[in-house]
């Protein structure tokens, strides 16, 4: 009773010095500091930056005080300051980074946590956020290279690969994506989302038959995790297995009646088979749901077609050339339909494009002939 009556009345006194303007030193800062009293710490600090506005340390401080208690926004110029009076005090780049990485604010976080790292190579803690910064930016090739360092010196953290793992994926760097999610299943063979992200990746390498294994793994682990069927049916799809795709398809949408990417390529199953009816109401219901998937319109516009729906069929085409202008199938049946519609110079303008295309194709793949090495990474 007697301590928290003297720490009251050291607060009324130092309230009662901020009151009357009396000075304030570092020194009552700490001592709330100490006591973890962080929100009167703030308030000190504040007043000895107001009365040294050129004191860094107490900027730093201040900034540090706000943080501890949450609020990152009110630190970030507190720190801001203080590296414009210093910016070399120490660990002042890291703890801004730090501020802006809790806020979400991923690109704003980078350039101090780039002086951070430059200041402490050794550093794990600026390096994980810096990592994790170019993962919340989608800068993925990166994110991997940072986190993969990260993670060496912290091989237990399964979060941590787990990130280095997506990270690998999307930058396409497939082996690297595999190497981290071989560690993950050591650890916890039976997680699916693993087997879900190793199939990804193996069929990135061009190994689908092996994907296929892992998904039919994962959906054996747990049969209801969203988009494991879906994917499990997308690799018999590209296999041209139509018939297992079409099941998984339909036990995705079984758990997912909403599922649009599943209704969409049932769908073209549904028309590759000759059923222009069942295909047409799934890919309506598919684009009802969303707008942005290539294969849907792609289906769509070939049905309206045939039903010399043109204009709708047209529209379609257009949707699905918009949403993916590389695609040439998409131009080859526009062409053809405007040709079919008299409209001469959007056929060309189409047929061109298609061209073009087919040029790029050509060129890239003599490229990979040349004998240069593929860029597995950036």
């Amino acid at each position: 009773m007697k301590n928290c009556l003297l720490k009251w009345a050291a607060l009324a006194v130092f309230l009662s010095a901020c009151a009357h303007g009396q000075t304030v030193s570092p020194s009552d800062a700490l001592a709330f500091e100490q006591q973890g009293r962080m929100a009167e710490a703030a308030k000190a600090w504040r007043a000895v930056t107001d009365q040294n506005p050129r004191d860094a340390g107490a900027f730093a401080s201040l900034g540090l005080a706000l943080a501890k208690q949450g609020q990152y926004k009110e630190a970030v110029p507190a720190y801001k300051r203080a590296i414009a009076l210093d910016p070399k005090l120490p660990g002042i780049q890291l703890n801004l980074g730090l501020a802006e990485f809790k806020q979400g604010r991923f690109q704003a976080a980078i350039a101090p946590l780039t002086s951070a790292l430059a200041a402490q190579p050794n550093s794990t803690q600026a390096r994980t956020l810096l990592g994790l910064s170019y993962y919340g930016t989608k800068q993925f090739s990166k994110a991997s290279r940072h986190l993969e360092v990260a993670a060496k010196s912290d091989p237990a953290n399964l979060e941590l690969l787990q990130v280095l793992a997506q990270s690998c994926l999307w930058a396409k760097k497939y082996s690297c994506a595999l190497d981290q999610f071989r560690q993950i299943m050591q650890k916890d063979p039976d997680s699916a989302a693993a087997h879900i992200l190793a199939g990804e990746a193996l069929d990135g390498l061009g190994r689908t038959p092996e994907a296929i294994i892992e998904f039919q793994t994962a959906a054996k682990v747990a049969p209801r995790e969203p988009n494991v069927h879906f994917g499990l049916g997308y690799l018999y799809w590209k296999l041209r297995q139509y018939d297992d795709a079409a099941t998984e398809f339909k036990n995705e949408i079984a758990i997912d009646p909403s599922h649009a990417q599943a209704m969409a390529y049932l769908g073209d199953i549904e028309l590759k088979r000759n059923h222009p009816e069942e295909a047409l109401i799934l890919l309506k219901k598919a684009v009802e749901t969303r707008n942005d998937i290539r294969i849907a319109y792609l289906g769509l516009g070939a049905i309206l077609a045939q039903q010399q729906r043109y204009p709708e069929a047209i529209a379609a085409l257009q949707r699905a050339v918009k949403l993916d202008p590389a695609q040439p199938d998409a131009h080859l049946r526009l062409g053809r339909l405007y040709q079919a519609t008299g409209n001469t110079a959007a056929a060309q303008k189409e047929f061109a494009k298609l061209r073009e295309l087919r040029q790029k194709a050509d060129e890239d793949i003599a490229s990979k002939m040349s004998g240069s090495p593929p860029a597995l990474r950036q």
